[in-house]
């Protein structure tokens, strides 16, 4: 990895990006998935970089709904992976949840290699390898999964999502908690529970309530009943709004500096 200085404005960024093109040369993220985080990165320009209040509201409610369903499953793929092995592996344990390594650009060797991954940063009993089901309406390699995992999920959390799984898995009647930094996706749009947030900002979030939560289960599900999906998704949308209003001001105002310097 490129060595860079923990004082470039861009840091966690940089980072971010030269760990994804480490997992590619090592088989764990494909191209095609390095411009989907490219374009989930310009959502987090609008965020500011930061866990939003609203994102916290649906992580808590995200939380809530792993803690009380049945046959929680995390779905993870190559970006996944990557960037948060080790927070997928420590929220499984907090749920308990299964794991299951789901790919649209499916190759075995790809499969058992994100598999490795996820097992030496903690993950117990990955599924992935032998899928022995199919998710109907799907054509693509994402279709095949575990009848033990995805596919008798009652609930399932899909980080950096396909749409068209998201909604394939809606139909199927489960509970889709989605973490997506696009509010406009089809995956957001599809889920039960949009988590507009970055990934290693959101899974940490999502843990940390979830813990709060095992020791109150009549809590959880007061906070699932409680949660407004349209509510939330739209208080996204108004702070985006006000993000944007704020960098027109802000672009304004230096306009008008400049001159009264001229």
């Amino acid at each position: 990895m490129t060595r860079i200085p923990r004082s470039h404005p861009r840091y966690a960024s940089l980072v971010t990006r030269e760990a994804l093109v480490a997992a590619h040369r090592h088989g764990i993220v494909v191209l095609e998935g390095l411009i989907a985080h490219g374009r989930g990165e310009a959502f987090d320009y609008l965020l500011g970089e930061a866990t939003s209040a609203c994102a916290l509201v649906a992580e808590r409610a995200a939380a809530a709904h792993l803690v009380a369903a049945e046959r929680p499953v995390i779905s993870v793929n190559g970006n996944v992976a990557a960037l948060a092995a080790g927070p997928v592996a420590r929220l499984a344990k907090a749920i308990p949840a299964r794991v299951e390594v789901n790919l649209f650009h499916r190759t075995d060797e790809r499969v058992r290699r994100i598999v490795r991954l996820l097992a030496a940063a903690g993950a117990r009993d990955v599924l992935g390898p032998r899928p022995d089901a199919r998710i109907p309406g799907l054509e693509s390699a994402r279709a095949r999964c575990h009848r033990e995992g995805i596919f008798r999920a009652d609930v399932v959390l899909v980080p950096l999502e396909d749409g068209d799984r998201a909604e394939a898995l809606a139909r199927m009647g489960k509970v889709v908690v989605s973490v997506d930094l696009n509010p406009l996706s089809r995956t957001s749009l599809a889920a039960t529970v949009p988590v507009v947030d970055e990934l290693t900002r959101a899974l940490p979030n999502i843990e940390r309530f979830a813990r709060a939560l095992k020791a109150r289960p009549g809590e959880a599900a007061r906070i699932v009943r409680a949660y407004d999906r349209g509510g939330n998704l739209a208080a996204n949308y108004a702070f985006l709004r006000w993000r944007l209003s704020q960098s027109v001001r802000t672009a304004k105002g230096g306009r008008a500096k400049a001159r009264r310097k001229r």
